[in-house]
């Protein structure tokens, strides 16, 4: 497997895992012109399957580190198997709820509040499993958790300047702000689960027999297969409009089906880098950093797709001292290990 032991490469990998867990809802916000976002998620979880396979077979293949792939679920057990799929099942369901969350609120409201808090559970969680399992947290924890408290504000700024747009667009905000607390509190677990499947060689907390790449691999495994489970169910149940039937997938675009895959795609990309820096970073600061997309997704919410640009007068400031908090804690974040 290739992997890195460098901190300032690793940070800069859980960047790009930042930038892409951040952007791939644009496609969503894409294919929704002439797309429900169920329909979106067959193709999603489609390119990201194959994306992680891809790279199994090529990152987790070659280099001079651990076991390859192959010889790698080779010696697999059924326990590390289980915690891999079972993080990518939690992780499922959570994405399913924030990409239905962006359907009703948006990018720049679903991703702050859903994303916020599964950025500061995660981190907690994160930090608790290490601790747990008998190893100390490497870095500052009291700028770790500085950097956490700023989020918290930067969180309960996105809830207040959501409120402001509702009032303005006379749109009911509950049912946006519920769906992406639901999608927060779960997608918090999966960097904990999944770590458990993880061999305790190659990251602090992990208790497993996998390499990080193999267990990327089985995460985006039960994501694919827990979609027949949890989708049909999104779909029969729409948070917004009618119904969706499994026929009306076929009836897209070759386009359309397109850039679902790609959305999945640039995910799986995100999880990849994610799982080759966590050994250097340690998995709370890993998480922190992987998981500040909401920092990108507040950008493209508020500036390209121009969610805001019904709300009141004032709600600019609140966006932008939301995401200056937003910075500030990735900054402490970022600091407590250096």
């Amino acid at each position: 497997m290739i992997a890195i032991h460098s901190y300032p490469a690793a940070v800069m990998l859980c960047v790009l895992t930042m930038t892409c867990w951040g952007s791939w809802a644009n496609t969503q916000k894409l294919a929704a012109r002439a797309w429900r976002f169920e329909l979106f998620y067959w193709d999603f979880v489609l390119g990201l399957i194959l994306t992680s396979l891809a790279a199994a077979l090529t990152l987790g293949t070659f280099g001079d580190t651990g076991r390859s792939f192959a010889a790698d679920l080779a010696q697999a057990d059924l326990s590390s198997i289980g915690w891999a799929l079972l993080g990518g099942t939690v992780w499922n369901l959570g994405n399913l709820l924030l990409v239905a969350a962006i359907a009703v609120a948006g990018m720049a409201i679903g991703f702050p509040i859903g994303g916020g808090i599964a950025w500061v559970l995660g981190i907690i969680f994160s930090f608790l499993l290490v601790v747990m399992e008998g190893a100390r947290n490497p870095g500052n924890t009291r700028l770790l958790f500085a950097g956490v408290a700023v989020i918290v504000v930067a969180i309960l700024l996105s809830m207040q300047a959501y409120g402001r747009l509702a009032s303005a667009v006379k749109k009911a905000s509950a049912k946006g702000i519920l769906l992406s607390v639901a999608a927060g509190v779960l997608i918090a677990f999966f960097y904990s689960v999944t770590v458990k499947s993880i061999d305790p060689a190659f990251v602090a907390g992990g208790s497993g027999k996998l390499m990080p790449l193999s267990a990327s691999f089985f995460f985006t495994l039960g994501a694919f297969l827990s979609t027949f489970f949890f989708n049909p169910f999104f779909m029969r149940y729409p948070v917004e409009g009618d119904p969706v039937r499994i026929s009306d997938y076929w009836k897209g675009s070759a386009g359309t089906h397109l850039t679902g895959i790609f959305g999945g795609a640039i995910w799986a990309v995100g999880i990849t880098s994610s799982f080759i820096a966590v050994g250097a970073a340690g998995p709370a600061i890993s998480y922190a950093l992987s998981n500040a997309a909401p920092v990108v997704a507040i950008l493209w919410g508020a500036l390209v797709w121009r969610e805001f640009a019904d709300a009141p007068r004032g709600t600019n400031r609140v966006l932008a001292t939301m995401f200056l908090c937003y910075l500030v804690g990735l900054a402490l974040i970022t600091w407590s290990r250096l």
